[in-house]
């Protein structure tokens, strides 16, 4: 084995490669046990930060009411009879064409978000139009507090159409460091929007019809 002491990018070079090289070790927030690649969340909606979880823990949070953390499901759904026209999107004031909306039991409210280089922005949302599309969708009237998400893809419709999904909560702030950590110069540069379609293509590759599991 070299030894340690060989000067400047000598063996401490060595042993930094090697610290890098180990794989991260991922654990459960609350009781410290490994957890695998697919583990489940929390997320604590007052603070709105999420928390990973062991299976265990994760159950303990399943179906109990006024704890700190609620249980992120992982269920996705594809939406694709939803629609929202170009004057309902623009009465929502939001300023780029892709976005989600959760409620908010912490302000009482649906909360409209979307993804930025800065993070997760909120937006002031017009209340009105959101209740006239929840009307016309009675599918968003499933949507559960805090842990659940309309997810709306307008960027690239072309023949594609808009791509909407009802998503945990934890795939939003997926999308949301996927642009913080890609985004380039004004427009984020083309390897952020091919990771922006990529995060799309594969939900809609796990993607359930809305009568496959929503809550009614």
């Amino acid at each position: 084995m070299p030894s340690v002491d060989q000067g400047r990018g000598g063996g401490f070079e060595i042993l930094r490669r090697f610290a890098k090289a180990r794989p991260v070790v991922e654990r459960c927030d609350l009781c410290g046990l490994e957890v695998g690649p697919n583990h489940d969340h929390l997320i604590d909606p007052a603070e709105r930060r999420l928390v990973c979880a062991c299976g265990a823990c994760a159950v303990l949070f399943s179906a109990q009411e006024g704890t700190k953390y609620k249980r992120v499901p992982r269920e996705v759904f594809a939406l694709d009879e939803l629609t929202i026209s170009d004057a309902q999107w623009d009465a929502l004031r939001l300023p780029i064409d892709l976005a989600f909306f959760y409620q908010s039991s912490s302000q009482g409210r649906v909360v409209a978000c979307y993804p930025s280089p800065a993070g997760a922005t909120e937006s002031l949302l017009e209340l009105e139009t959101w209740e006239d599309i929840q009307r016309e969708h009675t599918v968003l009237g499933t949507l559960q507090a805090d842990v659940q998400a309309l997810l709306v893809n307008r960027v690239r419709r072309g023949s594609a159409g808009t791509a909407c999904f009802l998503v945990p909560i934890d795939q939003c702030f997926r999308l949301v460091g996927i642009i913080r950590m890609q985004w380039k110069g004004f427009t984020g540069g083309s390897a952020v929007w091919e990771e922006i379609d990529r995060f799309f293509a594969e939900l809609g590759r796990v993607a359930r019809p809305p009568s496959a599991g929503l809550r009614a």
